[in-house]
This record gives structure tokens, C-alpha cells and sequence, in this order.
């Protein structure tokens, strides 16, 4: 079970989310009207997620984020899209911009739950795995099986040595940003390939291990490919 606690001065809203939450099934969420109490209760319980308003009557979010504990896992809700910058400067995880649809509150809480996902393992653990959403539950990916990742519109398709195929509800841009940067490389707008599975490239194919079609290199790629990999072997 998560455990959640939203903070918004509007009944309304608090209740859309305690909703959504109902809908999800693993989701406990406990509701404050008021700032004060809300950051009194966060600081004794040490909830999973904190679905915080920026603008409210008595308080600003922003400001009622810099006392949340330190690593709290923060979703900002609000109706003023401007504040979205200045959310991030506070390392929100997510930003629901009010009226809020359950499809989009249903990927921040994905989002949120890698985040979790991310700070329960150890440093080293964390560059050997990821945690993706496939088919209604989490599959542990181990980044020593990835040959590569293509893209396939709103998805993701991660291909496995020996493995099946993980099909996954993610951007590129947040798969990209999933992956420890020394092993893998965007090479493609549509893909990205596990360093260590290369096994003879040009300026414009990368042949991976263990898969016979050649992967394309884009030309705004290909220079960084070729720095990144040229480096790579010098220091094999």
C-alpha cells in the first residue's frame, strides 16, 4: 500500500484525488484543507507521496515545500501553469495542472512510483535495474539483458538477450533519463542502444550482439555516438 497526503485549500479537489486514488486500488490518501495541520501530520508519519497545491489562501506551496522532509517524494497540483519551473526548483517528481483527468494523475502516480522504486535499492543496485509499468504491473529490468530500446509512438519497446520483449507506456525522453549514461546511448530518435552490445558500427548502422538487423544512427547523433564509443574503447 502507498501512502499519501494531499494538501489543497479546495474540498473540490482533495476529493477528485481521493477518486482517483479509490480507482487505483493501493493508494491510501489522507486529505488537508489546512497547510499547518497537513505539514504537522507529513512530519510525523513520513508519507510515500505528497500531492501538494502552490497556490492556496493562507500559504504558497512552494514556500510549504521547502519544509517537507528531506527525499519526500512531491507532486505539485495547481491551476496556475506558470508555477511548473518553479515547482521543479523544489525537485517536485510531477506536475498536475488543475482540471486534473484521471489518465494523466494515473501516469504522475507511475512516475512517483519509480522514484520510490529508485531510492529503495543501493547506488550500485540502482545502475543495474530499472522498474518499468508493462501490461498492469512492474517488471524489473536488468540493464546487463538490454540490447535496445525503440520507441513506438507514446511507448517504449525494451529488446532483451533471451528474453521477451517489455513493452512499456513511457516517453523516450523519460527512458533516456532512466538509464545510467556510461552504458547506453540515444543513437536514433527512436532508439537507444546498450553500449556494451555493440558489435561493428559505421557512420550511420550500429550492429548489436545478438540481433541481426542493423540499428540507424540520425545524423545529429552520429557525432556523439562516435566521441562516446572511440572513448569507451581507449579505456577498455
Amino acid at each position: 500500500m502507498i501512502h499519501c497526503v494531499a494538501i489543497d485549500d479546495e474540498p473540490i479537489a482533495l476529493s477528485i484525488l481521493n477518486e482517483y486514488c479509490g480507482r487505483i486500488g493501493d493508494v491510501e490518501l489522507k486529505c488537508f484543507t489546512s497547510p499547518v495541520a497537513g505539514l504537522e501530520y507529513i512530519n510525523d508519519t513520513h508519507p510515500d507521496i505528497v500531492f501538494l497545491d502552490i497556490e492556496m489562501n493562507s500559504h504558497n506551496g512552494l514556500a510549504l515545500a521547502r519544509q517537507l522532509p528531506e527525499n519526500t517524494c512531491l507532486v505539485f497540483t495547481t491551476a496556475y501553469a506558470q508555477y511548473a519551473l518553479d515547482g521543479f526548483e523544489v525537485d517536485a517528481v510531477d506536475f498536475l495542472h488543475k482540471p486534473i483527468f484521471f489518465p494523466r494523475f494515473e501516469r504522475a502516480l507511475e512516475k512517483a512510483r519509480r522514484w520510490l522504486e529508485v531510492r529503495k535499492i543501493s547506488p550500485a543496485d540502482r545502475r543495474a535495474t530499472i522498474t518499468l509499468k508493462s501490461a498492469h504491473k512492474n517488471v524489473v529490468v536488468n540493464l546487463n539483458d538490454v540490447l535496445f530500446i525503440e520507441a513506438m509512438d507514446n511507448y517504449v519497446k525494451v529488446f532483451r538477450t533471451g528474453l521477451p520483449m517489455v513493452i512499456s507506456q513511457i516517453t523516450m525522453k523519460e527512458m533516456e533519463e532512466m538509464l545510467p549514461p556510461e552504458r547506453f546511448l540515444r543513437v536514433h530518435r527512436s532508439y537507444i542502444v546498450s553500449l556494451d552490445a555493440i558489435e561493428r558500427f559505421s557512420n550511420r548502422q550500429i550492429y548489436l550482439s545478438g540481433h541481426k538487423s542493423p540499428i540507424p544512427v540520425g545524423r545529429k547523433y552520429s557525432e556523439t555516438f562516435n566521441n562516446i564509443h572511440n572513448n569507451k574503447i581507449r579505456q577498455q
